[in-house]
């Protein structure tokens, strides 16, 4: 059975003040929650005060992008994956939908990014999806399909990586896929990770990631291929993101 996941993704938010009750809040409600992985992806230059605060609790963390090179050296403004594990990180965001559109990352990078991910013992979770056009199109497996298969081109297995199924028609803008259309895309998706492996795509934890809430989160993961959510705006209110990770559990 696959055990449920629940993380947010703090995007471009937060201050030392505010991150510091927070951080403490989702410490102590994960205290009451067995049975769910929790982790929060904050910005960079939190990391540390991250860690401190998260140290010892049942709360990981991550960075919410890695560059693609492995070694150090010249790429200045970037991250690399041992940066990432210096500060404790478990868990790295790869390839989401706002670095694929606003940042051109191309499906061969992000591949990359996976590989380097991997290289530095972080577990990717690796974001798919398609635009409101894609879907209106009828192409949204397609689209789904390239952005894996460059990944599973490019690794012997998907080991323990996550996915996140991140429709952008329903990031940030109040939609979401209902959980009839989100369980067709996750199937879709353990089916193609099966190509490649069986006994790696059912141990596959598939994410949904489009404007998970506290009140619709028990119907979304209650589907067969849904184990858990890659959370955005709710997971920058503690009270919000606990009720997220009690839903989970409840799955």
């Amino acid at each position: 059975m696959r055990r449920p996941l629940v993380a947010g993704n703090w995007k471009m938010n937060g201050s030392r003040a505010g991150n510091e009750g927070l951080l403490a809040a989702v410490a102590a409600g994960a205290r009451e929650i067995a049975g769910v992985d929790i982790a929060v992806c904050p910005p960079f230059v939190y990391l540390a005060d991250v860690e401190a605060a998260l140290a010892g609790s049942a709360v990981a963390w991550g960075g919410q992008n890695l560059c693609q090179e492995t070694g150090v050296g010249a790429y200045t403004g970037e991250i690399s994956g041992a940066m990432l594990r210096d500060f404790g990180c478990r868990y790295v965001i790869i390839g989401h939908s706002e670095r694929r559109t606003l940042y051109g990352e191309s499906d061969a990078q992000v591949a990359r990014k996976f590989v380097a991910a991997t290289a530095a013992r972080l577990t990717p979770i690796l974001c798919v999806g398609e635009l409101l056009e894609e879907r209106e199109a009828g192409t949204t497996e397609a689209v789904i399909a390239r952005q894996l298969d460059a990944v599973l081109d490019a690794v012997d297995s998907l080991g323990q990586a996550v996915v996140a199924y991140e429709p952008v028609w329903a990031i940030g803008t109040g939609r979401t896929a209902s959980p009839e259309q989100a369980q067709e895309v996750h199937g879709f998706i353990r089916r193609r990770v099966a190509r490649k492996g069986a006994d790696t795509a059912a141990a596959l934890r598939i994410l949904y990631g489009g404007s998970v809430k506290g009140s619709n989160a028990a119907e979304l993961f209650a589907m067969a291929d849904i184990d858990g959510g890659l959370i955005g705006g709710a997971s920058l209110k503690a009270e919000e993101f606990l009720e997220i990770c009690r839903a989970a559990q409840s799955a």
